[in-house]
């Protein structure tokens, strides 16, 4: 898999003969490094600037598809104006418009209920932080002891296992539970770039930064469109990405490339 600072000049000439290019980005570990708790995640200040100047040119439209909720991302990055995903795509705010997928927004309540289940039940062990996001719940692990996280595991499968309504997702030392729908970052990402008005941008050309498992439906999608998938991190298989940088850091090296578009 090659870097993509190592093969820049042949990328970047596919982006300059784009009309127009739709720059898609996950949040945490692609675009700020994996905090220890969410809440610490903070954007650097030169990538939000970045993000910014790019906004203001016609060539880019910009997207956040994060996990997090639709507001927690947007206050976190910051920049007006641009579209934001929240929890994996299944609510969306694109060029004024609000999108919620209505399955998910009907299991509010039984999602709701799962959350005090695992709260009552992982209260004994040390370190876990557990999010309700509405629409999706995340049980966060990393400053968990080591000798504990299989239990953890363990009670977290039991509650949620076996729930039809429900499925489970994995990330870097978190357990997610989502809808179990047919929606992900990549069916969001889809939908984003066929609505988003005006109708030329349909034919525009697509770039998705992402780290994790959750984005890999993003990267087929992206791939699927002729466009470019980069994975940030260590080179890992299986991964549908064609392309990946080292960190967020590179990241914020490739905004800096395409401010020179």
């Amino acid at each position: 898999m090659p870097h993509l600072l190592s093969v820049w000049p042949s990328v970047e000439k596919q982006l300059s003969a784009a009309s127009r290019v739709f720059l898609f980005f996950d949040y945490d570990g692609t675009l700020t490094p994996i905090a220890s708790r969410p809440e610490l995640a903070e954007l650097p200040l030169d990538t939000r600037s970045l993000l910014q100047e790019l906004k203001a040119r016609d060539k880019f439209v910009l997207g956040i598809v994060s996990g997090r909720d639709l507001n927690d991302v947007k206050g976190k990055v910051g920049v007006p104006g641009i579209i934001y995903a929240g929890n994996h795509g299944l609510e969306i705010e694109a060029a004024g418009e609000r999108f919620l997928h209505p399955e998910a927004e009907a299991r509010r309540g039984d999602l709701s209920e799962i959350y005090h289940q695992l709260r009552d039940e992982l209260a004994r062990f040390e370190g876990i932080i557990l999010e309700n996001k509405g629409l999706t719940l995340s049980v966060h692990y990393r400053l968990t002891p080591e000798d504990q996280i299989g239990q953890v595991q363990q009670v977290f499968s039991r509650i949620v296992s076996d729930l039809e309504k429900f499925r489970i997702s994995r990330g870097k030392m978190v357990l997610e539970v989502r809808p179990n729908v047919p929606w992900d970052k990549g069916k969001a990402i889809a939908k984003i770039m066929e609505d988003y008005p005006p109708a030329e941008l349909a034919g525009a050309l697509p770039l998705f930064f992402g780290d994790d498992q959750t984005d890999e439906a993003g990267f087929e999608v992206v791939q699927n469109r002729q466009g470019i998938a980069v994975l940030v991190g260590p080179a890992r298989q299986p991964t549908k990405a064609l392309y990946r940088v080292d960190s967020p850091a590179e990241v914020s090296q490739v905004l800096s490339l395409l401010s020179q578009l």
